[in-house]
């Protein structure tokens, strides 16, 4: 079914706002709605339909910064899964689905035996975090471990957002989206991802 007007301007103008202001896309639809005058009731295109608006705002107006953005954020997010590989990590969001620009945060999940064993690693490593609660994949309340880590080829403080799960969910962190797209990467799979824009 495709979105009517409304639900497609609403797409394309939350999709603005990802891009531009690194808006995750739940408040950047619901600001949409707003900023267009609507219903706050107004029904909400999908992820899918604001992704594909993402997508094309990236190519029309993006296209020759965008790259060499993502390809700076999925080198940081290789560099914290490197660090952190005892937590089987996986890499989510926008810099895993390829539309990250330099407004946007990198999203790492980790899968624990024990869920403060991360926290003792950072320590460890004398990494400033902080600790908020947040609703991860399975709809249930998880720990996000926020870092500010600087990506150099950007001249920026990138936010590094490290989602604790139990090693259970994993296998639920693999199932695919309803195009058969994976939501996440582990470390090997952004390596070849990477191999894969060197090539091209």
């Amino acid at each position: 079914m495709y979105p009517s007007s409304v639900t497609q301007e609403i797409a394309q103008t939350a999709a603005r706002m990802v891009v531009e202001e690194g808006l995750e896309w739940g408040p950047a639809k619901r600001r949409a709605v707003k900023q267009l005058g609507l219903r706050a009731r107004t029904s909400l295109p999908d992820n899918e339909a604001v992704e594909a608006a993402v997508r094309e705002y990236i190519e029309i107006f993006c296209a020759e910064t965008q790259p060499q953005e993502l390809r700076a954020l999925r080198e940081l997010a290789l560099m914290w899964m490197e660090r952190l590989q005892e937590f089987r990590p996986h890499l989510s969001g926008a810099v895993w689905r390829g539309t990250a620009t330099r407004m946007s945060d990198i999203y790492i999940g980790l899968f624990c035996d024990d869920s403060k064993s991360a926290e003792i690693a950072l320590i460890n490593h004398n990494v400033q975090y902080d600790v908020t609660e947040v609703v991860g994949f399975n709809g249930e309340v998880v720990d996000a471990l926020s870092i500010s880590s600087l990506c150099q080829p950007l001249g920026e403080t990138i936010g590094v957002h490290l989602m604790v799960y139990d090693y259970d969910d994993l296998r639920g962190a693999l199932k695919a989206d309803t195009q058969g797209r994976t939501q996440r990467g582990d470390t090997q799979a952004l390596r070849q991802l990477l191999q894969m824009e060197d090539a091209q």
